[in-house]
């Protein structure tokens, strides 16, 4: 096994386990600062304050299409996985 192949899998591990830690401390809710801002505008496809973040807000909005109950629970598992990632 060459070192770029253990290298891709290290790293494929490393990333799961950090999606799995974060997506289980995940707040199911908005929290502090600018987080109740962007889930509403990925909920209502608005625009933030500046810069705007929109590829964020338009896949927020893809998020919370699949979550039944709460848009946060969709905007931060959005977060979680990009951060994981």
């Amino acid at each position: 096994m060459n070192f770029q192949k253990v290298n891709n899998i290290t790293g494929w591990i490393v990333g799961l386990f950090a999606c799995a830690v974060y997506i289980l401390t995940m707040e199911p809710t908005g929290s502090l600062w600018d987080t109740g801002e962007f889930i509403s505008c990925a909920y209502k496809l608005q625009i933030p304050h500046p810069p705007g973040a929109p590829l964020f807000i338009l896949l927020g909005r893809l998020f919370t299409l699949f979550t039944t109950n709460d848009a946060a629970v969709g905007v931060n598992l959005l977060s979680a996985l990009s951060s994981g990632f």
